[in-house]
């Protein structure tokens, strides 16, 4: 069994620590929490489980560390923080764990991260023998391994395009909608994840690695962006009132061009209510979807529509994205220690968890 630790317990953290506890070759043997009336609640308690683990939550990340777990799933946030998740991921790996982590945009594609990102991993892994895998919680499968296994059913591939399609009022953090994406907000507010430059760096480098696995060199990464308000005042029931004429929708796209065009594209179209922008592309239940479109011959078209903790479509997006995370740790635990990317990992099949539960 792999000693394994799981840092962080909210939206992502929560999915992680079910995830550790229903593999076969993992064991949970930690609990890392920041929100002090956390520490010594039921690891399962914290995951919204049933039953309890026989882990307390902690808030000594010297005193976990220093047990020397084998793999530690990094769940914190990154988004505003990236350079304390840096140093975190960094501290864990020198203590020679395996880590996976959603935090750290710039190394969905190490080999073209910024080397003040990169080579403080590098010199962790060299130092203390661990290893590091970051796929995207948007989630990274949706932009790289599933579109890439997809694009081999074609018998030709003109355009591979990745769409999320989301109804925003049903995901549990407020802070991201309004503040990060904008929803609710005038038009003239500037959301920080829609600055241009952003959405690159976010999804950019699973851009390059769809063209690195096509075999295509790409001219540049552009970015497009619309946003649209809403005609009237909506109630929703996680995050109260959101008013008419401030935005409720917006749309964006990472367009990867090759000779010109757009090939491929990662493509987000987001509402906090389905009656604004009814002319772009909508989810097949309201809710939200995960959409793979092959322009080819054939024309292939994939949704994944994925729900948890009660049936919440963002929980299950979350919930994927972590099983591709913590479903790897097995792997990189057999492989030498290094800097990993998803071309590198497996997307493998549930052996041994076909009706195994939390335990």
């Amino acid at each position: 069994m792999i000693p394994t630790i799981v840092w962080g317990t909210g939206n992502v953290g929560r999915a992680a620590i079910r995830a550790v506890a229903a593999h076969p070759a993992l064991v949970l043997t930690g609990v890392l929490v920041h929100n002090p009336a956390k520490v010594g609640t039921d690891a399962g308690t914290l995951a919204g489980l049933d039953i309890e683990l026989g882990v307390a939550a902690s808030d000594d990340i010297d005193a976990l560390l220093a047990t020397r777990p084998r793999a530690v799933v990094y769940a914190a946030s990154g988004d505003i923080r990236p350079d304390d998740a840096l140093a975190d991921i960094v501290r864990a790996i020198g203590v020679g764990a395996v880590v996976v982590t959603p935090a750290l945009y710039p190394l969905y594609d190490p080999r073209n991260a910024p080397p003040q990102m990169r080579e403080p991993v590098l010199e962790a892994i060299a130092a203390g023998s661990g290893s590091l895998f970051v796929s995207g919680v948007d989630p990274g499968w949706g932009n790289d391994v599933l579109p890439l296994l997809i694009s081999g059913l074609a018998t030709t591939v003109d355009v591979v395009r990745c769409q999320e399609i989301f109804d925003y009022s049903t995901y549990d953090q407020p802070d991201s909608v309004r503040y990060l994406v904008g929803m609710g907000q005038p038009l003239d507010y500037q959301p920080p994840m829609l600055m241009a430059g952003v959405p690159t760096m976010v999804w950019g480098g699973q851009i390059r690695l769809m063209a690195r696995a096509l075999g295509v060199e790409l001219d540049e990464i552009r970015e497009t962006v619309d946003r649209r308000t809403l005609d009237a005042t909506v109630q929703t029931t996680r995050m109260g009132a959101f008013d008419a004429g401030t935005q409720g929708a917006v749309r964006f796209e990472v367009q990867g061009i090759v000779d010109g065009q757009a090939r491929l594209v990662i493509e987000h179209v987001t509402r906090i209510h389905p009656s604004c922008a009814p002319d772009w592309p909508t989810p097949p239940d309201g809710d939200g979807a995960h959409r793979v479109i092959i322009e080819g011959s054939p024309r292939i078209e994939v949704s994944v529509e994925a729900t948890d903790e009660g049936g919440n479509r963002a929980a299950g997006g979350n919930a994927t994205a972590v099983g591709r995370l913590v479903n790897a740790i097995d792997w990189l635990v057999e492989a030498p220690p290094g800097l990993y990317d998803a071309l590198d990992v497996p997307l493998r099949a549930a052996v041994g968890k076909l009706g195994r539960t939390p335990r």
